[in-house]
């Protein structure tokens, strides 16, 4: 199975450089997204074959899926660590967000997946880096009370006593203060 998708990764830009007449009725863009999801598919069930697969035949790592994740962001959310592990070896972006702005790291502790936590906290992402609502992967971790991602993020330098708009930090966040709207 390898070496036909290794085949078939390196013969699709010349499937689509051919033109209508050698395409045959296969649609180039519906190829593309079978290819990606393929590959989405792989990172959730952590394949690590497929994965190397794609890795092989200079799959871009950080395309996003329809719903903006990533692969790494999947399989870190999804518990396979392996795949994770894979992924970042072979230069897939930890830093990278979704729509939302959440990162493998944020999804990681929010699934309570402390290894692949760990392992992500061991890139170069800034540990203070925020998603859309303004929070870091500090607060995930101080809501979800996992105390012990709490010490490594702030051995990395998390600030802990940052605060979201509505003026949680991971500190208040792990303590149980929980603050819902902005005080009048």
């Amino acid at each position: 199975m390898r070496f036909y998708l290794s085949f078939f990764l390196a013969c699709l830009p010349f499937s689509v450089l051919a033109g209508p007449a050698t395409q045959g009725t296969k649609d180039p863009a519906a190829l593309k997204a079978q290819l990606q999801d393929y590959y989405f598919d792989a990172a959730r069930r952590g394949d690590v074959p497929m994965l190397e697969a794609f890795i092989e035949a200079g799959y871009f790592l950080d395309t996003h899926d329809n719903k903006g994740y990533t692969a790494l962001i999947l399989a870190a959310y999804h518990g396979q660590s392996a795949a994770v592990d894979r992924l970042l070896a072979a230069g897939a972006d930890a830093c990278a967000q979704d729509p939302r702005g959440n990162t493998a790291l944020m999804g990681a502790i929010f699934k309570g997946e402390v290894q692949i936590a760990r392992t992500l906290l061991a890139t170069n992402c800034s540990p203070d880096q925020r998603n859309g609502a303004g929070q870091t992967a500090a607060m995930y971790a101080g809501l979800f009370k996992r105390v012990e991602l709490l010490d490594a993020l702030k051995a990395k330098g998390a600030d802990l006593y940052a605060e979201d708009p509505l003026g949680n930090s991971a500190a208040r966040l792990a303590s149980g203060e929980i603050r819902t709207a902005t005080p009048r």
